[in-house]
Protein backbone atom coordinates (compact mmCIF):
# COMPACT_ATOMS: atom_id res chain seq x y z
CA UNK A 1 0.00 0.00 0.00
CA UNK A 2 1.21 3.50 -0.83
CA UNK A 3 2.61 5.78 1.83
CA UNK A 4 1.79 9.46 1.35
CA UNK A 5 5.33 10.56 2.20
CA UNK A 6 6.79 8.20 -0.41
CA UNK A 7 5.63 10.46 -3.26
CA UNK A 8 7.94 13.44 -3.73
CA UNK A 9 7.60 15.38 -7.01
CA UNK A 10 9.79 18.45 -7.37
CA UNK A 11 7.20 21.16 -6.84
CA UNK A 12 6.21 21.29 -3.14
CA UNK A 13 2.54 22.15 -3.80
CA UNK A 14 2.18 19.34 -6.30
CA UNK A 15 3.94 17.05 -3.85
CA UNK A 16 1.46 18.01 -1.15
CA UNK A 17 -1.55 17.56 -3.43
CA UNK A 18 -0.44 14.07 -4.42
CA UNK A 19 0.46 13.12 -0.85
CA UNK A 20 -2.93 14.39 0.37
CA UNK A 21 -4.77 12.39 -2.28
CA UNK A 22 -2.81 9.22 -1.52
CA UNK A 23 -3.57 9.58 2.18
CA UNK A 24 -7.15 10.80 1.89
CA UNK A 25 -8.73 8.47 -0.66
CA UNK A 26 -8.67 5.39 1.61
CA UNK A 27 -10.02 7.58 4.43
CA UNK A 28 -12.78 8.91 2.18
CA UNK A 29 -13.76 5.43 1.03
CA UNK A 30 -13.64 4.16 4.60
CA UNK A 31 -16.00 6.94 5.68
CA UNK A 32 -18.28 6.30 2.71
CA UNK A 33 -18.29 2.58 3.50
CA UNK A 34 -19.14 3.22 7.15
CA UNK A 35 -21.97 5.50 6.08
CA UNK A 36 -23.04 2.87 3.56
CA UNK A 37 -23.62 0.58 6.53
CA UNK A 38 -26.11 3.10 7.93
CA UNK A 39 -27.59 3.62 4.46
CA UNK A 40 -28.04 -0.15 4.18
CA UNK A 41 -29.95 -0.10 7.46
CA UNK A 42 -32.17 2.72 6.16
CA UNK A 43 -32.85 0.93 2.86
CA UNK A 44 -33.68 -2.33 4.66
CA UNK A 45 -35.94 -0.56 7.16
CA UNK A 46 -37.63 1.23 4.28
CA UNK A 47 -38.77 -2.17 3.00
CA UNK A 48 -40.73 -2.57 6.25
CA UNK A 49 -42.69 0.62 5.47
CA UNK A 50 -42.62 4.37 6.22
CA UNK A 51 -43.51 3.89 9.91
CA UNK A 52 -40.61 1.50 10.49
CA UNK A 53 -38.33 3.93 8.64
CA UNK A 54 -39.51 6.81 10.82
CA UNK A 55 -38.96 4.76 14.02
CA UNK A 56 -35.52 3.73 12.82
CA UNK A 57 -34.67 7.37 12.09
CA UNK A 58 -35.64 8.37 15.63
CA UNK A 59 -33.53 5.59 17.12
CA UNK A 60 -30.57 6.27 14.86
CA UNK A 61 -30.59 9.97 15.70
CA UNK A 62 -30.56 9.31 19.44
CA UNK A 63 -27.82 6.71 18.95
CA UNK A 64 -25.69 9.10 16.93
CA UNK A 65 -26.10 11.83 19.54
CA UNK A 66 -24.01 9.64 21.86
CA UNK A 67 -21.90 7.93 19.20
CA UNK A 68 -20.64 11.16 17.68
CA UNK A 69 -19.16 12.41 20.94
CA UNK A 70 -17.11 9.22 21.17
CA UNK A 71 -16.04 9.57 17.54
CA UNK A 72 -14.82 13.08 18.31
CA UNK A 73 -12.88 11.99 21.38
CA UNK A 74 -11.26 9.14 19.46
CA UNK A 75 -10.24 11.67 16.79
CA UNK A 76 -7.54 12.85 19.20
CA UNK A 77 -5.50 9.74 18.36
CA UNK A 78 -4.41 10.93 14.90
CA UNK A 79 -3.14 14.46 15.72
CA UNK A 80 -1.38 13.30 18.90
CA UNK A 81 0.48 10.53 17.07
CA UNK A 82 1.10 12.69 13.98
CA UNK A 83 2.76 15.43 16.05
CA UNK A 84 4.88 12.85 17.91
CA UNK A 85 6.02 11.27 14.64
CA UNK A 86 6.70 14.71 13.17
CA UNK A 87 9.09 15.37 16.06
CA UNK A 88 10.60 11.88 16.05
CA UNK A 89 9.68 9.28 13.44
CA UNK A 90 10.83 6.51 15.80
CA UNK A 91 8.60 7.54 18.74
CA UNK A 92 7.42 3.98 19.40
CA UNK A 93 6.81 4.37 23.12
CA UNK A 94 4.86 7.63 22.77
CA UNK A 95 2.67 6.15 20.04
CA UNK A 96 1.92 3.06 22.11
CA UNK A 97 1.02 5.17 25.15
CA UNK A 98 -1.39 7.29 23.10
CA UNK A 99 -3.20 4.26 21.69
CA UNK A 100 -3.41 2.63 25.12
CA UNK A 101 -4.97 5.73 26.66
CA UNK A 102 -7.36 5.89 23.73
CA UNK A 103 -8.57 2.43 24.73
CA UNK A 104 -8.97 3.64 28.32
CA UNK A 105 -10.98 6.67 27.15
CA UNK A 106 -13.27 4.42 25.09
CA UNK A 107 -13.96 2.20 28.11
CA UNK A 108 -14.66 5.24 30.30
CA UNK A 109 -17.17 6.71 27.85
CA UNK A 110 -19.22 3.71 26.92
CA UNK A 111 -20.85 2.90 30.27
CA UNK A 112 -22.83 6.16 30.58
CA UNK A 113 -23.80 5.88 26.90
CA UNK A 114 -25.24 2.39 27.42
CA UNK A 115 -27.31 3.67 30.35
CA UNK A 116 -28.67 6.59 28.31
CA UNK A 117 -29.61 4.47 25.30
CA UNK A 118 -31.33 1.86 27.46
CA UNK A 119 -33.78 4.62 28.46
CA UNK A 120 -34.50 5.51 24.83
CA UNK A 121 -38.27 5.07 24.97
CA UNK A 122 -38.60 7.40 27.96
CA UNK A 123 -36.24 9.97 26.41
CA UNK A 124 -38.12 10.03 23.11
CA UNK A 125 -41.38 10.32 25.00
CA UNK A 126 -40.09 13.37 26.88
CA UNK A 127 -39.15 14.88 23.52
CA UNK A 128 -42.79 14.60 22.43
CA UNK A 129 -42.38 11.77 19.92
CA UNK A 130 -45.19 9.37 19.01
CA UNK A 131 -45.40 6.57 21.66
CA UNK A 132 -45.57 3.80 19.07
CA UNK A 133 -42.57 5.12 17.16
CA UNK A 134 -40.67 5.65 20.43
CA UNK A 135 -41.23 2.05 21.51
CA UNK A 136 -40.10 0.68 18.13
CA UNK A 137 -37.04 2.97 18.13
CA UNK A 138 -36.07 1.74 21.61
CA UNK A 139 -36.22 -1.90 20.51
CA UNK A 140 -33.82 -1.01 17.69
CA UNK A 141 -31.41 0.76 20.06
CA UNK A 142 -31.39 -2.00 22.67
CA UNK A 143 -29.56 -4.29 20.25
CA UNK A 144 -27.46 -1.70 18.39
CA UNK A 145 -25.99 -0.02 21.48
CA UNK A 146 -23.69 -2.95 22.31
CA UNK A 147 -21.62 -2.14 19.25
CA UNK A 148 -20.41 1.15 20.74
CA UNK A 149 -17.35 -0.18 22.59
CA UNK A 150 -15.89 -2.25 19.73
CA UNK A 151 -16.54 0.65 17.36
CA UNK A 152 -14.65 3.11 19.57
CA UNK A 153 -11.75 0.67 19.88
CA UNK A 154 -11.74 0.28 16.11
CA UNK A 155 -11.62 4.06 15.73
CA UNK A 156 -8.61 4.22 18.04
CA UNK A 157 -6.73 1.70 15.89
CA UNK A 158 -7.90 3.45 12.75
CA UNK A 159 -6.43 6.72 14.05
CA UNK A 160 -3.14 4.92 14.64
CA UNK A 161 -2.84 3.51 11.11
CA UNK A 162 -3.94 6.87 9.66
CA UNK A 163 -1.28 8.77 11.61
CA UNK A 164 1.29 6.35 10.21
CA UNK A 165 -0.12 7.37 6.80
CA UNK A 166 -1.17 3.81 5.97
CA UNK A 167 -4.98 3.94 6.11
CA UNK A 168 -5.56 1.22 3.51
CA UNK A 169 -6.07 -1.54 6.07
CA UNK A 170 -8.96 0.30 7.70
CA UNK A 171 -10.61 0.53 4.28
CA UNK A 172 -10.23 -3.19 3.62
CA UNK A 173 -11.68 -4.06 7.04
CA UNK A 174 -14.68 -1.77 6.69
CA UNK A 175 -15.48 -3.08 3.20
CA UNK A 176 -15.78 -6.58 4.65
CA UNK A 177 -17.94 -5.13 7.43
CA UNK A 178 -20.28 -3.42 4.93
CA UNK A 179 -20.89 -6.71 3.13
CA UNK A 180 -21.40 -8.53 6.43
CA UNK A 181 -23.79 -5.81 7.66
CA UNK A 182 -25.94 -6.05 4.54
CA UNK A 183 -26.08 -9.86 4.82
CA UNK A 184 -26.83 -9.75 8.55
CA UNK A 185 -29.59 -7.16 8.01
CA UNK A 186 -31.17 -9.35 5.35
CA UNK A 187 -31.08 -12.38 7.64
CA UNK A 188 -32.09 -10.78 10.92
CA UNK A 189 -34.72 -8.26 9.76
CA UNK A 190 -36.63 -10.58 7.44
CA UNK A 191 -35.79 -13.98 8.95
CA UNK A 192 -33.75 -15.44 6.07
CA UNK A 193 -31.69 -18.64 6.15
CA UNK A 194 -33.44 -19.93 9.26
CA UNK A 195 -32.80 -16.78 11.33
CA UNK A 196 -35.65 -15.23 13.36
CA UNK A 197 -37.46 -12.30 11.73
CA UNK A 198 -36.57 -9.61 14.30
CA UNK A 199 -37.56 -6.51 12.33
CA UNK A 200 -35.93 -3.30 13.61
CA UNK A 201 -34.02 -5.03 16.46
CA UNK A 202 -32.46 -7.30 13.84
CA UNK A 203 -31.01 -4.28 12.07
CA UNK A 204 -29.52 -3.02 15.35
CA UNK A 205 -27.99 -6.42 16.07
CA UNK A 206 -26.46 -6.52 12.59
CA UNK A 207 -24.80 -3.14 13.22
CA UNK A 208 -23.42 -4.25 16.61
CA UNK A 209 -21.96 -7.43 15.12
CA UNK A 210 -20.42 -5.45 12.25
CA UNK A 211 -18.73 -3.08 14.73
CA UNK A 212 -17.22 -6.05 16.57
CA UNK A 213 -15.97 -7.44 13.26
CA UNK A 214 -14.25 -4.14 12.40
CA UNK A 215 -12.38 -3.97 15.70
CA UNK A 216 -11.29 -7.62 15.65
CA UNK A 217 -10.16 -7.34 12.04
CA UNK A 218 -8.03 -4.23 12.56
CA UNK A 219 -6.64 -5.58 15.85
CA UNK A 220 -5.47 -8.66 13.96
CA UNK A 221 -3.79 -6.45 11.36
CA UNK A 222 -1.81 -4.38 13.89
CA UNK A 223 -0.63 -7.58 15.56
CA UNK A 224 0.46 -9.32 12.34
CA UNK A 225 1.62 -6.56 9.95
CA UNK A 226 5.35 -5.92 10.46
CA UNK A 227 4.92 -2.14 10.00
CA UNK A 228 2.58 -2.00 12.99
CA UNK A 229 3.78 -4.97 15.04
CA UNK A 230 6.82 -3.17 16.43
CA UNK A 231 4.58 -0.80 18.39
CA UNK A 232 3.14 -3.67 20.51
CA UNK A 233 -0.16 -1.80 20.79
CA UNK A 234 -2.12 -4.52 22.54
CA UNK A 235 0.44 -5.30 25.21
CA UNK A 236 -0.04 -4.37 28.90
CA UNK A 237 -3.28 -2.50 28.25
CA UNK A 238 -4.03 -2.45 31.98
CA UNK A 239 -1.01 -0.22 32.80
CA UNK A 240 -2.14 3.37 33.60
CA UNK A 241 -0.44 6.44 32.15
CA UNK A 242 -2.25 9.31 33.83
CA UNK A 243 -0.34 12.24 32.24
CA UNK A 244 -0.98 10.87 28.74
CA UNK A 245 -4.59 10.05 29.66
CA UNK A 246 -5.17 13.65 30.75
CA UNK A 247 -3.45 14.96 27.60
CA UNK A 248 -5.69 12.72 25.51
CA UNK A 249 -8.83 14.15 27.10
CA UNK A 250 -7.54 17.75 26.88
CA UNK A 251 -7.38 17.39 23.12
CA UNK A 252 -10.18 14.89 22.58
CA UNK A 253 -12.92 16.32 24.78
CA UNK A 254 -13.25 19.63 22.86
CA UNK A 255 -13.27 17.68 19.59
CA UNK A 256 -16.05 15.49 20.96
CA UNK A 257 -18.08 18.52 22.00
CA UNK A 258 -17.47 20.23 18.64
CA UNK A 259 -18.75 17.35 16.54
CA UNK A 260 -21.58 16.79 19.01
CA UNK A 261 -22.71 20.40 18.51
CA UNK A 262 -22.95 19.72 14.78
CA UNK A 263 -24.64 16.34 14.97
CA UNK A 264 -27.09 17.34 17.70
CA UNK A 265 -28.43 20.15 15.52
CA UNK A 266 -29.16 17.56 12.82
CA UNK A 267 -30.64 15.22 15.41
CA UNK A 268 -32.71 18.09 16.71
CA UNK A 269 -33.93 18.66 13.16
CA UNK A 270 -35.06 15.01 13.01
CA UNK A 271 -36.94 15.36 16.29
CA UNK A 272 -38.57 18.56 15.03
CA UNK A 273 -39.59 16.74 11.85
CA UNK A 274 -41.19 14.08 14.05
CA UNK A 275 -43.31 16.79 15.66
CA UNK A 276 -44.57 17.82 12.20
CA UNK A 277 -45.58 14.37 10.88
CA UNK A 278 -44.21 10.93 9.96
CA UNK A 279 -43.94 11.86 6.28
CA UNK A 280 -41.62 14.78 7.05
CA UNK A 281 -39.54 12.60 9.34
CA UNK A 282 -39.15 9.81 6.79
CA UNK A 283 -38.29 12.29 4.01
CA UNK A 284 -35.76 13.97 6.29
CA UNK A 285 -34.18 10.58 7.06
CA UNK A 286 -33.61 9.97 3.35
CA UNK A 287 -32.30 13.43 2.52
CA UNK A 288 -29.96 13.58 5.49
CA UNK A 289 -28.60 10.13 4.65
CA UNK A 290 -27.70 11.32 1.15
CA UNK A 291 -26.11 14.49 2.53
CA UNK A 292 -24.17 12.35 5.01
CA UNK A 293 -22.75 10.27 2.16
CA UNK A 294 -21.35 13.32 0.36
CA UNK A 295 -20.08 14.72 3.67
CA UNK A 296 -17.85 11.65 4.05
CA UNK A 297 -15.55 12.95 1.30
CA UNK A 298 -14.56 16.28 2.93
CA UNK A 299 -14.52 14.47 6.27
CA UNK A 300 -11.91 12.03 4.91
CA UNK A 301 -9.92 14.85 3.33
CA UNK A 302 -10.09 16.72 6.63
CA UNK A 303 -8.81 13.65 8.49
CA UNK A 304 -5.90 13.47 6.06
CA UNK A 305 -5.39 17.21 6.57
CA UNK A 306 -5.17 16.65 10.34
CA UNK A 307 -2.37 14.13 9.83
CA UNK A 308 -0.46 16.17 7.26
CA UNK A 309 -0.74 19.41 9.26
CA UNK A 310 0.18 17.54 12.45
CA UNK A 311 3.29 16.03 10.87
CA UNK A 312 4.40 19.43 9.52
CA UNK A 313 3.69 21.11 12.86
CA UNK A 314 5.63 18.47 14.81
CA UNK A 315 8.52 18.72 12.34
CA UNK A 316 8.71 22.53 12.70
CA UNK A 317 7.72 23.25 9.08
CA UNK A 318 5.40 26.31 8.88
CA UNK A 319 5.36 26.26 5.07
CA UNK A 320 4.34 22.60 5.21
CA UNK A 321 1.49 23.52 7.59
CA UNK A 322 0.22 26.09 5.07
CA UNK A 323 0.47 23.72 2.10
CA UNK A 324 -1.26 20.87 3.90
CA UNK A 325 -4.18 22.95 5.16
CA UNK A 326 -4.74 24.85 1.92
CA UNK A 327 -4.57 21.70 -0.19
CA UNK A 328 -7.15 19.96 1.99
CA UNK A 329 -9.52 22.92 1.65
CA UNK A 330 -9.20 23.13 -2.14
CA UNK A 331 -9.78 19.41 -2.65
CA UNK A 332 -12.80 19.29 -0.33
CA UNK A 333 -14.51 22.38 -1.73
CA UNK A 334 -14.00 21.17 -5.30
CA UNK A 335 -15.78 17.92 -4.56
CA UNK A 336 -18.63 19.56 -2.64
CA UNK A 337 -19.31 21.93 -5.53
CA UNK A 338 -19.84 18.92 -7.80
CA UNK A 339 -22.03 17.20 -5.18
CA UNK A 340 -24.23 20.30 -4.87
CA UNK A 341 -24.68 20.42 -8.62
CA UNK A 342 -25.72 16.76 -8.78
CA UNK A 343 -28.21 17.12 -5.91
CA UNK A 344 -29.82 20.12 -7.55
CA UNK A 345 -30.06 18.64 -11.05
CA UNK A 346 -30.95 14.96 -10.51
CA UNK A 347 -32.39 14.60 -6.98
CA UNK A 348 -34.69 11.67 -7.90
CA UNK A 349 -31.67 9.52 -8.76
CA UNK A 350 -30.52 9.78 -5.15
CA UNK A 351 -33.92 9.37 -3.47
CA UNK A 352 -35.38 6.44 -5.46
CA UNK A 353 -33.35 3.58 -3.87
CA UNK A 354 -34.53 4.37 -0.35
CA UNK A 355 -38.23 3.48 -0.67
CA UNK A 356 -40.43 0.78 -2.12
CA UNK A 357 -42.75 2.85 -4.31
CA UNK A 358 -45.58 0.32 -3.88
CA UNK A 359 -45.84 1.00 -0.14
CA UNK A 360 -48.63 3.33 1.07
CA UNK A 361 -47.37 6.88 1.54
CA UNK A 362 -44.14 6.30 -0.38
CA UNK A 363 -44.98 8.88 -3.06
CA UNK A 364 -45.46 11.70 -0.56
CA UNK A 365 -42.21 10.83 1.22
CA UNK A 366 -40.29 10.78 -2.08
CA UNK A 367 -41.67 14.16 -3.18
CA UNK A 368 -40.75 15.84 0.11
CA UNK A 369 -37.30 14.18 0.21
CA UNK A 370 -36.52 15.72 -3.19
CA UNK A 371 -37.41 19.16 -1.82
CA UNK A 372 -35.20 18.66 1.24
CA UNK A 373 -32.35 17.51 -0.98
CA UNK A 374 -32.43 20.85 -2.80
CA UNK A 375 -31.71 22.61 0.50
CA UNK A 376 -28.95 20.07 1.19
CA UNK A 377 -27.37 21.14 -2.10
CA UNK A 378 -27.29 24.73 -0.86
CA UNK A 379 -25.11 23.95 2.15
CA UNK A 380 -22.63 21.52 0.58
CA UNK A 381 -19.79 24.04 0.27
CA UNK A 382 -20.32 25.33 3.81
CA UNK A 383 -20.39 21.77 5.18
CA UNK A 384 -17.13 20.92 3.46
CA UNK A 385 -15.44 24.12 4.58
CA UNK A 386 -16.41 23.78 8.24
CA UNK A 387 -15.30 20.16 8.62
CA UNK A 388 -11.94 20.68 6.89
CA UNK A 389 -11.41 23.96 8.73
CA UNK A 390 -11.87 22.34 12.13
CA UNK A 391 -9.75 19.34 11.06
CA UNK A 392 -6.69 21.32 10.00
CA UNK A 393 -6.91 23.43 13.18
CA UNK A 394 -6.93 20.11 15.04
CA UNK A 395 -3.59 19.29 13.43
CA UNK A 396 -2.18 22.32 15.29
CA UNK A 397 -3.64 21.05 18.56
CA UNK A 398 -6.22 23.86 18.43
CA UNK A 399 -9.51 22.38 19.65
CA UNK A 400 -10.93 24.55 22.45
CA UNK A 401 -11.74 27.73 20.52
CA UNK A 402 -13.17 25.81 17.53
CA UNK A 403 -15.47 24.11 20.06
CA UNK A 404 -16.82 27.51 21.11
CA UNK A 405 -17.16 28.66 17.50
CA UNK A 406 -19.13 25.51 16.66
CA UNK A 407 -21.41 26.07 19.64
CA UNK A 408 -22.08 29.64 18.51
CA UNK A 409 -22.86 28.70 14.92
CA UNK A 410 -24.90 25.56 15.51
CA UNK A 411 -26.70 26.35 18.75
CA UNK A 412 -26.68 30.13 18.65
CA UNK A 413 -27.74 30.44 15.00
CA UNK A 414 -28.69 27.17 13.32
CA UNK A 415 -30.92 25.48 15.89
CA UNK A 416 -32.98 28.56 16.89
CA UNK A 417 -33.48 29.50 13.24
CA UNK A 418 -34.56 25.96 12.34
CA UNK A 419 -37.12 25.93 15.13
CA UNK A 420 -38.40 29.41 14.31
CA UNK A 421 -38.72 28.83 10.58
CA UNK A 422 -40.12 25.33 11.06
CA UNK A 423 -42.86 26.14 13.56
CA UNK A 424 -43.53 29.88 13.30
CA UNK A 425 -43.78 30.10 9.51
CA UNK A 426 -45.60 28.10 6.81
CA UNK A 427 -42.24 26.68 5.66
CA UNK A 428 -42.47 23.72 8.12
CA UNK A 429 -39.79 21.15 7.20
CA UNK A 430 -38.31 23.46 4.57
CA UNK A 431 -37.69 26.06 7.24
CA UNK A 432 -35.84 23.54 9.37
CA UNK A 433 -33.47 22.82 6.48
CA UNK A 434 -32.91 26.53 5.82
CA UNK A 435 -31.87 26.95 9.45
CA UNK A 436 -29.41 24.07 9.10
CA UNK A 437 -27.86 25.67 6.02
CA UNK A 438 -27.39 29.03 7.74
CA UNK A 439 -25.87 27.47 10.86
CA UNK A 440 -23.33 25.51 8.80
CA UNK A 441 -22.42 28.66 6.86
CA UNK A 442 -21.69 30.62 10.03
CA UNK A 443 -19.44 27.88 11.40
CA UNK A 444 -17.59 27.57 8.08
CA UNK A 445 -16.78 31.30 8.03
CA UNK A 446 -15.59 31.26 11.65
CA UNK A 447 -13.36 28.19 11.21
CA UNK A 448 -11.72 29.48 8.03
CA UNK A 449 -11.19 32.91 9.56
CA UNK A 450 -9.33 31.29 12.48
CA UNK A 451 -7.19 29.15 10.16
CA UNK A 452 -6.07 32.06 8.03
CA UNK A 453 -5.28 34.11 11.16
CA UNK A 454 -3.31 31.25 12.80
CA UNK A 455 -0.01 33.13 12.97
CA UNK A 456 -1.56 36.33 14.35
CA UNK A 457 -3.51 34.29 16.93
CA UNK A 458 -0.35 32.50 18.07
CA UNK A 459 -1.48 29.01 16.99
CA UNK A 460 2.03 28.25 15.73
CA UNK A 461 3.74 29.13 19.02
CA UNK A 462 4.47 25.48 19.77
CA UNK A 463 6.05 24.93 16.37
CA UNK A 464 9.79 24.31 16.58
CA UNK A 465 11.19 25.59 13.27
CA UNK A 466 13.86 23.25 11.96
CA UNK A 467 14.54 24.76 8.54
CA UNK A 468 15.53 28.24 7.48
Amino acid sequence: MLNADAIQPQHPWLAEARAMLVLSWPMVLTNVAQTAMTATDVVMMGQLGPEALAAGALGANLYHATLIFGIGVMSAVSPLIAMELGRNRHAVREVRRTVRQGFWAAAAMVGPMWIILWQAEAILGLLGQDPGLSKAAASYLHTMQWGLLPFFLYLCLRGFVAALQRPGWALIIVLFAVAFNAFANWCLIFGRLGMPALGLPGSGLATALSSALMFLGLALVVVIDRRFRRYHLLGRLWVPDWPRYRAFWRLGFPIGITVTFEVVIFNGAAFMMGLIDATSLAAHAIAIQIASLTFMVPLGIGQAGTVRVGHAFGAGDPAGVTRAGTTALVLALGFMALAALAMALVPHWFVAPFLDSSRPGAGAVTELAVVFLFYAALFQLADGAQVVGSSILRGLGDTRRPMLLAGLGYWGVGLPLSAALGFLTPLAGRGIWIGLALGLSVVAVLMLRRWWARERLGLLRGLRITAA
